[in-house]
């Protein structure tokens, strides 16, 4: 049954591992397609602006250069130097003189009709007024642009603001702003323009999806540019040549991968059960820091696996499939042996020390390990509160069955921990129902420290929350000092990590012990 799941298990995860990679290559080509050409869209919108404003700044120095003649206003001295400035200014088609909200005079010369300027609908931050929409008789009716300052006020075509060249199937838009439109190009949707200046393309509707967009802001002005979807087709295909033989790689990396994983997991089984006549399993021991003095206090028994061929095999290999098979058990009792022959002495030594064991989620229901560590205790001089047991939150699911352990294992002297609290199940009224001595902070809240990733506020509460139910805290994978002070400045008893030292064989966890002994202990 075990070995026909693990194949089911094998062939989804190779169809899922040959899918993702080729679905992740599409994604991207389409991703980096689509971002290409929206870039080559903000680069056409740079010119645009930069062409407009030429218009508005070359437009601007006219009406200054109007404001500053010392001359009778509408005198033919003043009209000959209007006409001289609209002759000499490209960007502007004609330039009046304003009295009272009436034009006196153009470039052409005194005006004879009662002509009203109204006041300009927008003012820009050079103090300028802007008018979008004039159709005055000089250009015959056409749409014209004004601006105006002071006593004048200039037109300008509106071809000034978009006087660039463009593919005929990209549509521009130059505009002050969110505000008005100053000119488009190949006539774009008036719509569509403005629920993009109004940062809502969603709400224009279905039709967008036609379409990609790019749009640039410099200087108050605005350039929208728009073109159909179709013209990423020719860069679609550019990236998937790319970026598809890249996913076909990955695809047979991943099956290969999950075809190794599978045998490996298939046989495991048989070798771990000659694994276990041959006794081809030791113990590194994770060094137990006491935070506030930095002290070796203890340390945590750390299965290890070396085939006869001198090849290690990695404990997350391994003990799920031991976990599944039952074959934990006599392994556990191997640690158990390995602990009181390493460290005997130590621990006869210094009643202070202390070593951490592993049980699994079945030793913690059945209490079945407690019998056998009390005979492999018997006759050796070690007390029973120098062997502290860990187990992981998937050994308290069933609560009732983990009380009567716990209490059994407390009887007796021994410190009864969770381990790696906060990736299980554990839920704090099971927690508050259980007699645990110790709460280990799994070492992905840790990692969080000094971050701002999500779960960084997690570990401040894990803390307050050992602290209401009386338990002492151990904090894993300890790997920089910004951690460990952290830790310190709230109480944290104990912690272990790279930062102190690596899982060490015995012999060199007991030099770093000596070395590191709490000075009572001397």
């Amino acid at each position: 049954m075990r070995r026909k799941r693990i194949i089911i298990t094998s062939v989804l995860v190779a169809v899922i591992g040959v899918a993702a990679p080729l679905s992740l290559a599409f994604y991207l080509s389409s991703v980096r397609a689509e971002q290409g050409e929206q870039e080559r869209l903000r680069l056409l919108a740079g010119y645009a602006l930069e062409r407009a404003h030429r218009s508005i700044a070359s437009a601007s120095m006219a009406l200054r250069s109007a404001d500053a003649l010392d001359l009778a206003p509408c005198s033919e001295a003043h009209i000959q130097q209007l006409r001289r400035i609209t002759i000499t200014t490209r960007s502007i088609d004609d330039i009046g003189y304003v009295e009272n909200g009436l034009l006196k005079c153009t470039s052409t010369g005194i005006e004879d009709e009662h002509i009203a300027i109204t006041p300009a609908d927008f003012t820009m931050d050079n103090g300028m007024g802007l008018d979008f929409n004039l159709h005055p008789v000089i250009s015959g009716g056409k749409r014209m642009v004004g601006l105006s300052y002071r006593a004048y006020k200039v037109l300008i075509d509106p071809v000034r603001f978009s006087d660039v060249i463009i593919d005929s199937d990209i549509q521009m838009a130059v505009a002050i702003g969110k505000r008005g439109v100053l000119d488009t190009l190949h006539h774009p949707d008036p719509a569509l323009v403005q629920a993009l200046l109004a940062g809502q393309p969603a709400a224009y509707g279905a039709a967008h999806d036609g379409s990609i967009h790019a749009m640039l802001y410099r200087d108050g002005l605005t350039a929208v540019m728009i073109e159909p979807r179709s013209k990423l087709n020719d860069s679609l295909r550019r990236e998937q040549l790319l970026l598809l033989p890249l996913g076909l790689l990955m695809a047979a990396f991943i099956v290969g991968i999950v075809v190794w994983l599978s045998r490996r997991r298939l046989s495991l089984t048989g070798e771990l059960k000659i694994a276990i006549e041959r006794r081809e399993f030791f113990v590194h021991y994770q060094p137990l820091i006491a935070l506030d003095t930095g002290a070796c206090v203890g340390a945590e028994a750390l299965i290890r696996w070396r085939r006869p061929d001198g090849s290690m095999i990695r404990p997350d290999l391994f003990i799920p499939v031991a976990e599944e098979s039952e074959l934990i058990l006599p392994i556990t009792d191997q640690v158990i042996a390995c602990v009181i022959a390493d460290m005997r002495d130590a621990l006869l030594a210094d009643r202070a020390l202390h070593i951490a064991i592993n049980l699994c989620a079945s030793d913690i229901e059945t209490g079945r390990v407690l019998d056998v560590l009390e005979r492999a205790l018997d006759g050796t001089g070690i007390e029973a509160q120098q062997i502290w047991l860990e187990a992981t939150e998937r050994g308290f699911i069933n609560v009732e069955a983990a009380r009567a352990t716990i209490e059994k294992a407390r009887a007796r002297g021994h410190a009864v921990a969770i381990d790696d609290f906060g990736t299980g199940y554990s839920s704090l009224s099971s927690l508050q129902n259980l007699p645990l001595d110790a709460l280990k902070i799994d070492k992905s809240f840790v990692d969080t420290i000094g971050t701002d990733a999500a779960t960084s506020s997690v570990t401040p509460h894990i803390i307050a929350m050992a602290r209401t139910l009386n338990m002492l805290i151990v904090a894993e994978g300890i790997e920089t000092q910004q951690q460990a002070d952290y830790l310190r400045e709230r109480k944290v008893e104990f912690g272990q990590g790279w930062l102190f030292a690596k899982a060490l064989p015995a012999a060199e966890f007991l030099t770093f012990y000596r070395a590191r002994r709490a000075p009572s202990s001397t």
